[in-house]
């Protein structure tokens, strides 16, 4: 039986753990049919020993999304182990902990800085190093957290997202004439590395349990994998600069 990315060869960033939904979406992506690589940054000794829990072995390549040198390289190491690419997911976010857990107000801008240029214009960063191996046009999909709104503890990482998501919609304007589409998927809560390094973060949790339509299970970051495959594969072909919610559907609800 073929699957939906069948043929389809994808650069995954962001595989920290068996938790991440990078992993997942490696994971499925890998079960639909996609050849992969994944980047890893700082330790790709640990993305490598995550990624012998894929189905298929899997190439890692150390990659600092601010890192000139290193996103330079990025296409030559590319182009050796997969000849091209036809999808990219960035899963990338950071902020120092003096810009999350309450201290909005206090944050230097030196760690917003950091924020910003890790967990969004390394979406701008990526996409440029990968756009060379995408003759034939492709998917980038990253990853967000609903940047409509003011999170508890979530801080400078909530601006951050919301220029995450404004980035990937110049990307999908300008890119789109080299049918690369870029699209996000806003996940809800789950219990990943990201989530690890919010203090308070059960409080912005909570949220889900009173208000989630679907039941949310925040162990489980198959289905926000599953929602970044979908953007990947050929199903979405006109759609671009778009949000998809993977969250249960506490995006739309009121009180």
């Amino acid at each position: 039986m073929s699957g939906i990315l069948d043929g389809k060869r994808i650069l995954i960033t962001g595989v920290l753990m068996e938790s991440s939904i990078a992993f997942h979406a490696a994971k499925v992506a890998q079960e639909q049919g996609a050849e992969v690589i994944l980047t890893a940054f700082p330790r790709p000794t640990l993305t490598e020993r995550i990624a012998r829990k894929l189905p298929k072995p899997a190439k890692v390549i150390e990659l600092d999304v601010t890192n000139t040198e290193h996103l330079d390289r990025l296409e030559g190491l590319v182009r050796d182990e997969l000849g091209s690419l036809d999808g990219v997911v960035h899963s990338i976010g950071f902020a120092p902990q003096d810009a999350l857990g309450g201290n909005f107000l206090n944050t230097p801008f030196e760690s917003v800085a950091t924020a910003m240029h890790v967990s969004a214009f390394s979406l701008k960063s990526l996409a440029m190093a990968c756009k060379p191996l995408m003759n034939d046009g492709g998917s980038i999909v990253g990853l967000t957290f609903d940047a409509q709104f003011a999170w508890p503890q979530y801080d400078w990482m909530g601006p951050a997202k919301a220029a995450l998501e404004a980035t990937s919609r110049y990307l999908a304007r300008d890119l789109g004439k080299d049918d690369i589409r870029c699209n996000l998927v806003s996940a809800g809560p789950l219990k990943s590395m990201a989530a690890k390094s919010i203090p308070g973060f059960t409080e912005l949790a909570d949220v889900w349990n009173t208000r989630s339509p679907l039941s949310w299970d925040m162990e489980d970051p198959e289905p926000a994998g599953r929602g970044i495959v979908a953007l990947l594969s050929d199903f979405f072909p006109k759609t671009t600069g778009e949000i998809i919610h993977v969250d249960g559907g506490v995006h739309m609800m009121g009180a």
